[in-house]
């Protein structure tokens, strides 16, 4: 094993190794059977968690993105005694906790509102959607191109600072895919998420393309010719001095342990789940594309069942995409035929499964988008973007249920009382998991940047 020193200065000489060697790998067939891209992610990221790896903790997060910004006064903070041009279309419902009041949209929720808390005075200030994103994610302000991160997302903090929980499992898992926010920045690529790519929204089995080897290939097979590569680089790897031979044969077995691995393979493996289950959470198999750009995907409840598997595995820490809150037109038809019956079934869903496999006090779930949505209805009965004042909802881990945290005033429009940001939300997340947002970390240019530049953990909440 490499030390410390030869860690730090060799990296970079690593991933030129890396780059280097990248045709013998071809030659040897190991590519296309056995991950060579997964390997070259492990070995990037060990080379860069190397310095300071936490123990092994059991505690995760599961971010439920709700991309576009979802309506603050339709779902978590109803306004009834407002205007209607300001209350909107949608009536109220109380829940099983005295004194708080939902969307009435939101009755699965509302009946076990005992189990999570709602924080209804956030706010930041930016209307964009993915400059909104990178706040929320990283805590930082939008670099110059706000699809691209200047700063790293929480994932890929974790990732850093903690490592791996398991390891045959990713620490840091999007499903399906990235989205702007959630990126590495400086920390470099062995820190960005491990992307599922598959997508439960499509028909038929749920299958991860890098966990597939092509037709006629064996495990046998990709095995003897690891063994055959190891023959071929023995003369190499005696010559080596700096040890990076030895590394690189971690990382292989490393990525052959994943793809091959049982626990990984199972944990993947959507199709594991008993009907009963997928149902429960809101399992529709087929659907209309189309609709399902104005009204949400059907998919989003897979998307969060897969989370809790993962989670339940031991990947530390899952974001999933629930876009496109973006409800700017006839925006009150989208929430009531699609978004809200869908998230109120499948969040209290996930809610009351992590209780049940004794998951929830491990487990913090975090449910909200980059704002919320403008108090005064438009003309094209929708809602646009607004920063000013937003909500979040939150279960699970250190949260205790049945709570609210700060107001916004009469009309939904700012913070009346106990503001917050997106960075307190960060700062419990961070908490819970065990990250030092105190460490700073090098960007590009030798600058020592610190976890957080803000931020707070909500105690109200615990």
């Amino acid at each position: 094993m490499t030390s410390t020193s030869t860690t730090r200065n060799g990296c970079s000489e690593f991933r030129r190794s890396l780059h280097r060697d990248r045709r013998s790998f071809l030659r040897a067939g190991i590519l296309g059977t056995a991950g060579l891209s997964l390997s070259q992610f492990l070995a990037l990221e060990a080379q860069a968690t190397e310095q300071g790896r936490s123990s092994a903790r059991t505690n995760n997060v599961i971010i439920l993105w709700m991309r576009g910004g979802p309506s603050h006064i339709d779902m978590w903070d109803p306004k009834p005694e407002a205007p209607a041009d300001y209350r909107g279309e949608f009536g109220v419902i109380p829940t099983t906790v005295p004194g708080i009041l939902l969307g009435d949209l939101l009755p699965m929720c509302g009946r076990i509102m005992k189990k999570w808390s709602i924080v209804r005075s956030l706010h930041h200030e930016d209307a964009g959607h993915s400059s909104g994103d990178q706040i929320c994610f990283t805590g930082y302000p939008s670099g110059p191109n706000p699809d691209e991160n200047s700063y790293p997302s929480c994932g890929s903090i974790v990732s850093r600072q903690l490592g791996h929980q398991n390891p045959t499992l990713p620490a840091y898992v999007m499903i399906p895919r990235m989205v702007p926010g959630t990126n590495s920045a400086y920390l470099g690529v062995a820190h960005k998420p491990f992307e599922t790519l598959a997508d439960p929204a499509n028909n038929g089995p749920f299958r991860l393309p890098n966990f597939d080897l092509p037709v006629g290939v064996t495990t046998q097979q990709v095995g003897e010719r690891r063994a055959l590569l190891r023959s071929f680089d023995k003369v190499r790897r005696d010559l080596d001095h700096s040890g990076q031979f030895d590394a690189l044969d971690r990382f292989q077995q490393r990525a052959w342990d994943i793809i091959t691995s049982p626990a990984a393979r199972d944990a993947f493996d959507l199709d594991r789940e008993p009907a009963r289950i997928r149902e429960r959470y809101g399992f529709l198999p087929a659907f209309d594309p189309k609709a399902a750009d104005r009204c949400g995907s059907p998919a989003w409840s897979q998307r969060i069942l897969l989370a809790r598997r993962l989670v339940e595995a031991g990947v530390r820490l899952v974001t999933v995409d629930l876009r496109w809150w973006d409800t700017h037109v006839k925006g009150f038809e989208s929430l009531k035929l699609g978004f809200l019956p869908r998230f109120d079934r499948a969040y209290s869903a996930l809610i009351e499964d992590l209780e049940q496999r004794g998951l929830l006090e491990s487990t913090l779930v975090v449910a909200w988008g980059e704002f919320g949505r403008t108090p005064r209805v438009n003309a094209q009965a929708g809602r646009d973007h607004y920063p000013n004042v937003f909500s979040a909802a939150l279960a699970g881990g250190p949260v205790k249920g049945g709570r609210v945290v700060g107001a916004s005033d009469s009309k939904g429009a700012f913070p009346k009382s106990n503001p917050k940001r997106p960075q307190d939300v960060l700062a419990l997340i961070y908490k819970h998991l065990g990250v030092d947002t105190t460490q700073h970390y090098e960007d590009r240019t030798g600058r020592p940047i610190p976890v957080l530049p803000s931020g707070k953990p909500i105690e109200e909440l615990c």
